[in-house]
């Protein structure tokens, strides 16, 4: 049966010492590789990145994200009419986006600076050869958000 994307919900806790945010079901087991996006603005948008064997994590550091992915029916031809799911991911909540294999995915800062942490089970020299790229208008309507 083939993954689906899940959404991992952790924590924040707070004291006069100050906050921690957590994600305690998070399990590193199968991350290779990790790396940063910024966003100084909310025009930009990161999108559509193809992966058919790739599993990707997405964790909040700064601001807020839409993030935003499709089951991918045809990788050289993929349907138009395809239904994305997206998600909001924000420091005030927080959380692990989990997009397995199969995907396509895509991002927008919904703040200016924001700043988004993302996990691979793939290095990069694999990643970079399986990633296709689809058109950022196709799927969703950015612009909404």
């Amino acid at each position: 049966m083939q993954e689906q994307p899940s959404i991992l919900k952790g924590g924040i806790f707070t004291d006069h010492r100050g906050s921690m945010r957590f994600v305690n079901d998070f399990r590193f087991g199968d991350v290779k590789r990790f790396y940063f996006i910024k966003h100084p603005d909310t025009t930009v948008v990161r999108a559509w990145q193809g992966h058919q064997f790739e599993k990707k994590y997405f964790y909040p550091i700064a601001g807020s994200f839409l993030v935003a992915w499709v089951k991918i029916d045809d990788f050289e031809n993929p349907s138009r009419d395809l239904l994305p799911e997206y998600h909001i991911l924000s420091t005030e909540n927080s959380e692990i986006i989990s997009v397995p294999k199969g995907y396509a995915n895509g991002l927008k800062a919904l703040e200016p600076n924001s700043e988004l942490l993302i996990f691979s089970d793939m290095d990069l020299e694999e990643s970079v050869n399986e990633k296709i790229r689809f058109s950022a208008d196709w799927w969703l309507d950015w612009n909404k958000f």
